[in-house]
């Protein structure tokens, strides 16, 4: 890797001295602003491992949420389960996404941190671009950032009147709409409004014998109101306030037998069936009728963002108050032994707060010495209830019911980094931050006859639990300019994931009315897990050649991982729990390559290569069966991905044509309660776009298929047998006008 990493080196400085400088051309790569450092840089000079997609190439490729992501992104999932969207990035990701516990990768809407993954996975609307960062980025974004950084930005008000529609239609009976209004009230004031609709019917058929609609389905609806005040000449303010709704359906499930046999034996083993043999559901549960499922979601945010140019620093403020609610119904596909399984219908209703501010200030002008440092501040509150029926079969009450709340997050943090040029090609970084935080929550596992609890003929059983961690992340850094064009770049980070606590409680401890007496006690260390850590070494070139047409970023990365927060269904007093434990640690090197190559002025490629060797280094899921040299979870050795772009005239308009395709070496799903480890083959993904505009026109047509090959995946599988498939083909056309 090392002599890869060498000649590329050479290779590249050696093009940009070689290649004649030409600007203007309208083949040369636009640059991208981005702020992944908390401060304005071009893509091209930031020396951290990131990809960036602008609004209108996200536009034009249909990617209209997070989780469609992925298939354009190196080393990179991003998967739209029932239970959240589950981010994976270089193999660090995870799995608990109930309130008490925290992903591994931080997602931001315009800087504010999103803490619940249910809340995640919403829908794109006006986007200036999204940005996403590769390796831990503890240090400006804090905890749960050990595996990186999602941030979606939206368009903020400009000071010239603009609107846009679009509309369109296709497949699965699906629907969308769009709108965008700009409007500059004042020299100083500019409102910007958006707002977007998305439906499809179910991907998923329904053989289980009942008139109910499945799954994978889509009814969202999204609004965004901002507006941008100057306030004299040296300060401004802008407000946000956002809010969605979505009405969809949970049961987006099959069993895993769709797609694997040697399940009962302990081995999963791939079969070859049709696309819609695989999203079929023909589970005919032995001991209930399912119900029709549903999801109904709202959430609403309302943020600020302040700043104030002082002269020599600009101080900036950040915050925002976000709500999220959720109430479900869910029919789940529940094995209890390895050749049999129960239908199972689970009640959820959930109320989540979360409040989050960030006081920073930053050097201005262009010295030697650039630094920032701030303070952060993040509380996040949720009472949740989740209610379990028909498990009476295997010795339980017919209501096994988990009312839980308040469960408080906080999190406080101090943090500063810097960068030095030693000399007018050389520059330094260092940075720190420190993180305090603290969870508590109570609540109760009841045993109930009806679905109200009723102390004469009930009895519950105590959840108390909290923790108090704290850490000091940090990062050193050193850039080097080769050319003008070229630059090389290495740093030593960590990352902190916070710790947390599974059901049960301390032998001694009260709540909810309910003691905890020695019998019902729980093992501080089954109790509760600590924070999850990760120290990275990264090195990489990013460089620009043939006279601006041509981009090439390398990245090579060596990981060392411990304290691993894995998640799964255990038994636990007789019960089934959701248990979270730390696994031994792990290793994760690769190499990734990215760029752009303008090959005409009319036609583009663009390409991604990602090499990634991540598995436990030491593990033992039970405690006897040994998991070291097992992959981590959604990490292929090899994932290419390759794609191209042309305009040309025809019928007095121009015709953009594109395709994008991704090919994926196999990788596995684990799921350690169980000793299950599940194989997905390799596989290659293609969409295609063709897109129409008149000279001189307003309006254009778009045309899109997704997944032409009609081949689809597990994108997730839990202790119960529950698979969530990927999305088969799709097509849409739409149509967008500016005004």
């Amino acid at each position: 890797m090392a002599v890869s990493i060498s000649g590329i080196v050479w290779t590249a400085a050696n093009a940009q001295v070689a290649a004649p400088r030409q600007s203007g051309s309208e083949a040369e790569i636009a640059e991208i602003v981005v702020t992944a450092q908390r401060t304005v840089s071009n893509e091209s000079r930031t020396p951290v491992a990131m990809s960036v997609m602008s609004g209108e190439r996200l536009h034009d490729a249909g990617i209209d949420r997070p989780s469609d992501l992925s298939a354009r992104l190196p080393n990179v999932h991003l998967d739209g389960a029932a239970d959240g969207l589950k981010i994976t990035i270089r193999g660090v990701s995870n799995a608990d996404t109930t309130e008490k516990g925290d992903p591994s990768a931080a997602f931001m809407l315009d800087g504010i941190y999103i803490a619940r993954p249910q809340n995640q996975n919403l829908s794109f609307h006006d986007l200036a671009r999204v940005e996403v960062l590769r390796g831990p980025q503890g240090t400006l974004y804090g905890r749960n950032a050990t595996a990186g950084v999602v941030n979606v930005i939206s368009n903020a008000p400009v000071r010239k009147r603009e609107a846009a529609a679009s509309v369109g239609a296709g497949n699965f009976g699906s629907r969308k709409a769009s709108a965008m209004l700009n409007v500059p009230v004042s020299d100083a004031l500019a409102v910007r409004a958006a707002v977007a609709y998305n439906k499809h019917d179910s991907y998923l058929v329904n053989a289980q014998g009942t008139p109910h609609t499945l799954g994978l389905d889509r009814d969202d609806r999204s609004a965004r109101l901002s507006a941008k005040l100057a306030i004299g000449r040296s300060a401004s303010l802008l407000l946000r306030h956002d809010r969605s709704t979505v009405h969809d359906n949970n049961d987006s499930i099959v069993p895993d037998t769709n797609f694997y046999t040697g399940v009962a034996s302990g081995s999963p083993q791939w079969y070859g069936a049709s696309t819609g043999q695989r999203l079929t559901n023909a589970f005919v549960p032995p001991n209930t009728v399912p119900a029709q499922g549903y999801s109904d979601k709202t959430t609403s945010g309302t943020g600020a963002e302040l700043a104030w140019n002082l002269g020599a620093a600009t101080l900036s403020y950040l915050g925002a108050h976000r709500n999220y609610e959720h109430g479900a119904l869910a029919n789940f596909y529940y094995r209890v032994a390895p050749a049999f399984a129960l239908g199972v219908r689970q009640d959820f209703s959930g109320d989540y707060e979360q409040d989050s501010h960030e006081l920073r200030i930053a050097t201005n002008g262009s010295g030697p010495l650039s630094a920032q440092a701030g303070l952060y501040y993040f509380r996040e509150e949720s009472s949740v209830v989740y209610g379990f029926h028909d498990l009476e079969l295997v010795g339980l009450p017919p209501y096994y019911v988990f009312p839980h709340g308040p469960t408080v997050a906080r999190s406080r943090a101090a943090f500063g980094q810097a960068t030095y040029s030693m000399s007018p090609q050389l520059r330094v970084t260092a940075g720190a931050r420190h993180t305090k935080d603290d969870k508590s929550r109570v609540g109760s596992t009841n045993f109930q006859q009806a679905q109200a609890f009723n102390p004469a003929t009930d009895f519950r059983l105590l959840n108390a639990a909290s923790l108090d961690t704290h850490k000091t992340t940090w990062r050193l850094g050193a850039d080097y300019d080769l050319a003008p064009a070229t630059f090389v770049y290495g740093a030593v980070s960590t990352g902190y994931k916070a710790g947390g606590f599974n059901d049960g409680c301390l032998a001694g401890s009260s709540g909810v009315g309910i003691g905890c007496p020695a019998a019902a006690a729980v093992p501080a260390n089954t109790l509760l897990y600590q924070p999850e850590q990760l120290r990275s070494y990264e090195a990489g070139i990013k460089t620009r050649f043939w006279r601006n047409r041509a981009s090439l970023n390398v990245t090579a990365f060596d990981y060392d991982y411990t304290n691993l927060q894995l998640s799964g269904v255990a038994i636990v007093q007789g019960a089934p729990r959701y248990v979270t434990a730390n696994a031994g640690s792990a290793s994760v090197k690769g190499l990734e390559v990215e760029g752009v190559v303008n090959a005409t002025a009319a036609g583009s490629f663009n390409y991604t290569l990602a090499l990634l060797d991540a598995h436990y280094v030491s593990y033992t899921p039970d405690g006897v069966h040994s998991w070291a040299g097992n992959k981590l979870d959604r990490a292929p050795r090899t994932v290419v991905t390759l794609g191209y772009q042309h305009r040309f005239r025809a019928a007095g308009g121009q015709l953009k044509a594109g395709v994008a395709a991704r090919s994926s070496s196999s990788y596995t799903i684990g799921v350690p309660s169980q000793l299950l480890q599940y194989p997905i083959p390799s596989r290659t993904t293609a969409d295609a776009s063709l897109g129409y505009r008149p000279d001189g026109a307003r309006w254009s047509l778009h045309a899109l298929v997704k997944n032409i090959g009609d081949k689809i995946a597990p994108i997730a599988i839990d202790s119960f047998g529950m698979l969530v498939p990927s999305d088969p083909r799709t097509m849409d056309v739409r149509l967008d006008y500016r005004f």
